[in-house]
């Protein structure tokens, strides 16, 4: 491949132009989402019960995935059996 005398630079912009970058893209993405919930309000509170009825099984899944789900014998106490010389 010929390179044509072009370098590529890994970072050209300064970390404070960066810095700004970021903060400008957060602050752009601020603005959206405070006019999307004032201006979509009452589709965002509509849609909010069909929302709580698909967290349930999801919240089901998940919490009984880290301890083997139904039907898998765990007692709450162990009993330990300790040998005492008296």
């Amino acid at each position: 491949m010929h390179d044509h005398g072009q370098t590529t630079k890994s970072s050209s912009l300064s970390p404070r132009k960066k810095l700004g970058m970021k903060l400008a893209l957060a602050g752009f993405i601020a603005i959206a989402a405070f006019f999307l919930l004032t201006e979509h309000r009452a589709h965002l509170f509509g849609i909010l019960p069909y929302l709580l009825l698909l967290l349930c099984p999801l919240l089901h899944f998940f919490m009984h995935g880290r301890h083997g789900g139904h039907g898998v014998g765990h007692s709450g106490a162990t009993e330990k059996t300790e040998k005492h010389d008296h």
